[in-house]
């Protein structure tokens, strides 16, 4: 891949709706790009519509009649004389499919290679990509399992608790923690049965359970012509049905060092596939800070605004530059983190009851504002909600020279956020901004289940909820204001709030 042809991008369609269709308008028209909206007819007066150059309606509410019409999306785009499409994420954005068919009208496709989309769409085909790499592994089957005797003795040889996962899985569908063997046959049936339903295969994979996860990414990017970069890390471990909700970069726990060899990892699995665009490869990281490949995302993360912020680099636009065919403008030893930045997901859930979906129409809506404040949204006063869609109405992101100013800023910004209609996950964000496991950085995946409780966020109690660990710190200064010669704070602590070094470093 030493040389590529250039090709200026001079009109775009957006396959997407809501807040990400907006954010990918605004650095195009920052760059003198002009944009197409698509949109279904529940969205005829959505913003994105709105702001974009020209919109085109793709059909009916549905997303299987509307946005994930790929035909109706190209057609869409030769109408308007669009000679690029940016997915954005969800939808078709990592859909094989649709790359190789946007290609083909000759049309450019702002993401990477349709085959790069296909080995890392498979998690298997993902492992087995980077496996000539020295890229640590979660312990596992090296290819998919369906026969039930075969999987039993693959468990057990692996080890409880196991975790089994589908092969073309995502968002926590397909997915079976099983604790004893005795569990497994329910779990793997289960976990089959899902991923069928789900995904249309039912190509299951096991591996080890890691009990005490953190869910931390690498965000990449790749020109084609070869050249790949890590842009750090983010923190993703705050999650209810292993989906994120609270996301920040740079993580707390993680050293120069860890940084580094995670990075160079990324980077790594990237080649794997030759890969071009923005992408970002995960990994589960267990209580001794060890860290594991998981997959990779071939597409722009919904997260992707606190990197951005700690970096200064538009990912967006670096997106747009690299579709046309140009070189990366920098290199690893140009990048620098900056600050830090937490982002948390505006949904429209009620976390009193299960984080269910609480679906009407925005009565009143105004955002936070103010030094360090970002809103990435897609909503106005008056619209609905609707259902038949991801229910994030926004994501609000803050920035500060430190961690601990950027949580202060974020419980702010929350307060100010005025939503009403719907109930929203704001108050269980403002929870965990609060929540001294969070502050402290002694925490994992596992947060919701145990520091959590839906009456929590009754009036009220939010200042009088007294968690385990709070109480654990309180008699811990107690003891050592009564034995001021020992310390007891190592032996004493919850495992997960030993070995947490944040307040080490300087965030610089």
């Amino acid at each position: 891949m030493s040389s590529f042809p250039t090709r200026k991008i001079r009109k775009i369609l957006v396959a997407n709706r809501g807040e990400i269709a907006l954010r990918v308008m605004r650095s195009a028209r920052e760059m003198g790009i002009k944009t197409v909206a698509v949109y279904s007819q529940a969205d005829r007066l959505a913003p994105h519509v709105k702001a974009a150059d020209q919109a085109v309606c793709v059909g009916a509410p549905p997303s299987s009649e509307s946005y994930l019409r790929i035909e109706k999306i190209i057609e869409a785009a030769q109408q308007t004389g669009a000679d690029a499409i940016h997915p954005g994420y969800g939808f078709l954005s990592e859909n094989a499919t649709f790359a190789r068919a946007v290609e083909a009208a000759g049309l450019i496709f702002i993401g990477p290679s349709a085959e790069a989309i296909e080995v890392m769409g498979s998690k298997l085909a993902a492992k087995n990509a980077v496996s000539a790499y020295d890229i640590p592994m979660v312990p596992g089957t090296k290819g998919a399992v369906t026969d039930l005797l075969t999987a039993k003795k693959e468990a057990a040889q692996i080890g409880y608790p196991i975790l089994i996962k589908a092969s073309a899985g995502g968002g926590g569908k397909g997915m079976r923690i099983v604790e004893t063997e005795a569990d497994f046959e329910a779990q793997m049936q289960r976990a089959v049965s899902e991923a069928i339903s789900a995904f249309g295969d039912g190509s299951v994979f096991i591996e080890k359970y890691i009990t005490s996860p953190r869910h931390i990414e690498i965000q990449v990017l790749g020109d084609k012509l070869g050249n790949v970069v890590y842009l750090f890390e983010r923190e993703c471990s705050v999650q209810r049905r292993h989906q994120k909700v609270v996301e920040e970069a740079p993580s707390p726990v993680v050293s120069p060092q860890m940084r580094k060899a995670m990075g160079q990892a990324a980077v790594s699995v990237a080649k794997a596939c030759n890969y071009y665009g923005a992408g970002t490869v995960e990994f589960v990281v267990d209580e001794k800070l060890n860290f594991y490949f998981l997959e990779m995302n071939t597409r722009l993360q919904v997260e992707h605004p606190v990197t951005e912020m700690i970096t200064g680099v538009d990912l967006v636009k670096e997106q747009i530059r690299i579709a046309e065919g140009n070189a990366l403008p920098f290199q690893q030893d140009d990048l620098k983190i900056e600050g830090h930045a937490m982002e948390v997901r505006v949904y429209a859930e009620d976390p009193a009851n299960n984080f269910l979906p609480n679906i009407g129409k925005v009565e009143h809506y105004k955002i936070p504002q103010g030094i360090g404040v970002r809103v990435d949204d897609g909503f106005e006063a008056g619209m609905q909600v609707p259902i038949f869609y991801d229910p994030m109405i926004a994501k609000l992101i803050t920035y500060a020279p430190t961690r601990q100013e950027a949580i202060e800023r974020m419980v702010r910004a929350i307060d100010e956020y005025e939503i009403s209609g719907i109930e929203t996950t704001l108050p269980f964000c403002k929870f965990v901004m609060q929540h001294q496991a969070f502050q402290s950085g002694a925490f994992d995946t596992k947060f919701v289940e145990r520091y959590f409780k839906p009456e929590y966020l009754s009036k009220g109690l939010e200042k009088e909820a007294q968690t385990e660990l709070e109480k654990v710190a309180a008699l811990v200064a107690l003891m050592l204001f009564e034995n001021p010669q020992e310390d007891s704070t190592a032996a004493t602590l919850p495992q997960t709030a030993k070995g947490s070094n944040w307040k080490k470093r300087s965030w610089k």
